[in-house]
């Protein structure tokens, strides 16, 4: 057997994305020691650009625990969006409606500012680690076996192991398969997107149900854009040229008022494929699951890093208890209290998703049903409140 270190603390956390940083910045302003393993590199995680439309809640978490105020300053405040169907745009106004906003923030960006948070007040985050596992989850020291950049190898022990490290990480497959429920779809279309250096063809995001399927205007800073439509799960992003990609997306927000995308040079592409999933439970022993690693949504209702970044805060208030005030009530509540949220935001994205998207197969019964729902929610006061309290968030509470 190879010599490993032990290293001694009270949380483990694998994944130094959002969750995981976020959870590893509360817990330290908590006095509670900690340590974050994660596997890719600082570089690679700073430099994977992922879109990101963040909750009041969500900003409110950034700001309030002191990891910095580049989301108000570098970020974008959105007071609405833009449904459009038959060609004709309706926003929906979330100041008038609910009071709240959304700001537009790339999750790389959320990232930058939590482990620039994390370095600042000395965390110890590791990044580049291999052969990472976790074992004995059901006893009162959870461990973490991990190979650093230097090829030293350790084992943490902690009293809570938390499983922050994405649906394609390793935590949740340690749940024994008789203790895990598995709750999946999958969709039949998926988003063909695209970066492009162009300035904004909106103010808002534009979400477009039309008669060629759905669009996405939605943007990133001042000079480059980020929009999709949907497609083939299976459609090679290659094989489209820059003209072909112009011509589907204008075709899809077209109508009477002359809406005319606003075109550049596109330089990234990609498919993204749609998948709904959670875990339940999204606890097993000593384990405790958050964010990606528990659930995930399509990215029409803007949920995913939200969610992380609310799981977090129930969880954090959950150790926070147990060990400053002694109870461990919270943390045997923290699956039953992350499931409530989770579930409703699955509902808000699959409503969403089935709303603006169309079904290759679709006959025009189910086309015009959609419209009429389109229809019934622009035109009740009622029906765009429900849709801007979801998509800019429910409290946290």
């Amino acid at each position: 057997m190879p010599h490993r270190s032990v290293i001694k603390t009270r949380v483990g956390i694998v994944g130094a994305g959002p969750a995981g940083l976020m959870l590893s910045h509360l817990l330290a302003g908590a006095g509670i020691e900690n340590i974050v393993l994660e596997k890719r590199s600082h570089e690679t995680i700073r430099t994977t650009h992922r879109a990101g439309i963040l909750e009041h809640g969500s900003v409110r978490m950034l700001t309030e625990s002191a990891v910095g105020g580049r989301v108000l300053t570098h970020g974008y405040r959105h007071d609405g969006i833009d449904l459009r169907f038959n060609g004709v745009s309706h926003r929906i106004d979330f100041q008038d409606l609910v009071g709240e906003s959304v700001w537009l923030y790339p999750q790389n960006e959320v990232f930058v500012d939590l482990a620039a948070a994390r370095a600042r007040d000395g965390g110890d985050v590791r990044y580049s680690v291999t052969d990472t596992e976790v074992l004995d989850l059901t006893s009162p020291v959870p461990k973490i076996r991990f190979t650093d950049a230097a090829g030293a190898e350790h084992e943490v022990h902690c009293d809570i192991l938390v499983g922050a490290d994405g649906s394609q990480g390793i935590t949740k497959w340690a749940i024994p398969a008789e203790h895990r429920k598995d709750n999946f779809i999958e969709y039949p279309f998926a988003w063909f997107g695209i970066l492009t250096e162009a300035p904004p063809s909106s103010d808002e995001l534009i979400y477009a149900n039309s008669e060629h399927g759905f669009a996405l205007i939605s943007q990133r800073n001042d000079h480059v854009q980020r929009m999709y439509f949907q497609s083939s799960p299976d459609e090679d992003a290659e094989s489209w040229s820059d003209e072909q990609i112009w011509h589907e997306l204008q075709r899809r927000v077209d109508g009477p008022d002359g809406f005319e995308l606003k075109r550049g040079p596109i330089f990234e592409r990609t498919v993204l494929k749609f998948r709904s999933y959670v875990c339940e439970p999204m606890r097993y022993g000593n384990l405790f699951l958050a964010g990606d690693a528990g659930h995930t949504v399509p990215p029409t209702g803007a949920k995913g890093l939200n969610l992380a970044l609310a799981d977090v805060k129930v969880l954090f208030e959950a150790i926070d208890s147990r060990y400053n005030a002694g109870s461990g009530a919270l943390l045997d509540a923290y699956s039953d209290t992350a499931l409530q949220r989770v579930w409703r935001a699955q509902n808000f994205s699959y409503w969403m998703t089935n709303m603006l998207h169309r079904r290759q197969d679709a006959n025009p019964f189910e086309h015009k049903r959609a419209l009429g729902e389109l229809s019934a929610v622009v035109s009740s006061r009622h029906g765009r409140a429900y849709l801007a309290e979801a998509y800019t968030g429910w409290t946290h509470g």
